[in-house]
């Protein structure tokens, strides 16, 4: 970052205006100036390093960056940070705050008040990912993102009044914490947005499964390690069953598998393995072969497998099936009552591995913060952390199967289309150019 030459914001915009047809409102942005206020943006963070989510997500926020193919600037000002750890290696957060004039604060609280007395931004993005944190006896990595919440909320309080708050990923390990923070959040009448990027990612093929239709049976892929990467495939899964006749209902059992267990529960009939062979297939247009002999084209290995298994209060069965072993793969497939043949997608998260991603998620919490309303439903990712909780619980216990009374999460959909990358981003950014360092959510200019 510090030896990669850069012009500025303004001169970058304006030396790429005519070739980007800025003029013509190829750049969603309000200009420094304009009556309208630009929106202030603390930032409390665990650490900031190259990739990660502190990294792909402020990117967005302190440079232009593509979005459907059209160059965005997020309209707002990234003006204080919390960094809860300064790794000794690789950190990056003093460097670009220097170079952005963010000014980093000791505690939260002085992050929000910007050193005074009283809250002093318009939206708060807590992110809650990577750093050095231990781990529950379940596994599962103990972010402190419910302390990070806790602390907003004392300023909100104090202050009396709210901003828009955006948690990264799910809400926390624990389903209690969970609770107490979607129960404060509603009390204090927070506009909360949660969750991770997978969601937005273009579909390939493209898929957009009928409103209000019957969904027999559902299955989502992903091919990382348990917890950290099994959120995102249930959160995929998710975001695809949600829009189902009725809407959300809930979920009633959960269990984890591993191994042979998670072959044998497909010749059981507990899970389809024909919706798994489809969504594989959606990934590359032709069959992964014998799936229980799968091997990782990346690396020519076998990986363990996994599978987690739902059962949803209206009857509805999933699976998440971790198979593989890279970070790209997220593939969804359904069956439909009435229809014969599976529906089926992947989600294609761009170049860069999955960097750019977070240019989608970036622009939906941007939405958040303006409209001071989430762009989906924050029940979503409620939902998704106590059945993650709960999948932990059951391979803690010997793969039992979990009750989930608790987990009687109701919601209604909404249409989240306008926040999906459609893939035009990816006619301009391509999978030959190199990855960028630093900030640049752009790529090479």
């Amino acid at each position: 970052m510090r030896n990669q030459p850069r012009l500025n914001r303004r001169e970058w915009l304006g030396a790429t205006a005519g070739a980007l047809s800025l003029a013509a409102g190829g750049v969603a942005r309000q200009a420094r100036g304009a009556e309208t206020k630009r929106p202030r943006i603390a930032a409390v963070i665990t650490e900031f390093t190259h990739r990660s989510h502190a990294h792909v997500i402020l990117e967005n926020f302190l440079e232009p960056y593509y979005f459907n193919g059209k160059l965005t600037e997020s309209g707002m000002d990234v003006v204080s940070l919390y960094v809860d750890q300064f790794p000794a290696s690789g950190d990056m957060a003093r460097d670009v705050a220097k170079q952005y004039g963010i000014q980093i604060f000791p505690t939260i609280a002085a992050a929000l008040r910007l050193g005074g007395q009283e809250l002093a931004v318009d939206g708060v993005l807590s992110i809650g990912e990577h750093g050095r944190y231990p781990k529950t006896d379940r596994g599962a990595i103990m972010y402190p993102r419910k302390r990070f919440f806790d602390e907003i909320v004392a300023v909100f309080r104090q202050s009396g009044r709210v901003v828009p708050l955006f948690n990264d990923k799910h809400l926390s390990y624990r389903w209690d914490w969970t609770e107490e923070m979607a129960r404060v959040a509603r009390d204090l009448k927070i506009p909360f947005m949660a969750g991770s990027s997978v969601p937005l990612a273009q579909r390939r093929p493209a898929l957009e499964l009928p409103n209000q239709s019957v969904i027999e049976e559902a299955l989502s892929i992903h091919s990382g390690p348990p917890e950290v990467y099994d959120f995102h495939g249930l959160e995929v899964l998710q975001s695809m069953v949600e829009s189902r006749r009725g809407g959300e209902t809930g979920v009633s059992e959960i269990q984890l598998l591993e191994g042979d267990a998670v072959w044998q529960a497909a010749a059981d009939g507990r899970w389809s393995y024909a919706l798994a062979e489809a969504a594989m297939r959606a990934e590359t247009g032709k069959s992964a072969g014998r799936l229980q002999e799968f091997i990782e084209p990346a690396d020519g290995q076998q990986h363990p497998v996994h599978a987690i298994l739902i059962k949803y209060r209206d009857g509805l069965r999933a699976t998440v099936l971790r198979i593989g072993n890279v970070s790209t793969r997220w593939c969804f497939a359904c069956r439909l009552a009435g229809k014969p043949e599976p529906l089926a997608t992947s989600f294609y998260v761009g170049p860069w591995e999955n960097r750019n991603l977070f240019k989608a998620l970036s622009h939906a919490i941007q939405t958040h913060i303006r409209d001071k309303q989430a762009p989906y439903p924050v029940e979503r990712t409620i939902l998704v952390t106590g059945m993650l909780a709960a999948a932990m619980d059951s391979r803690f216990e010997q793969h039992k199967q979990i009750l989930t009374p608790h987990l009687n999460v109701t919601y209604q959909p909404r249409d989240f289309r306008a926040l999906r990358e459609m893939g035009a981003s990816w006619k301009i950014i391509t999978e030959d150019m190199p990855q960028p360092t630093g900030i640049n959510p752009g790529g090479p200019r």
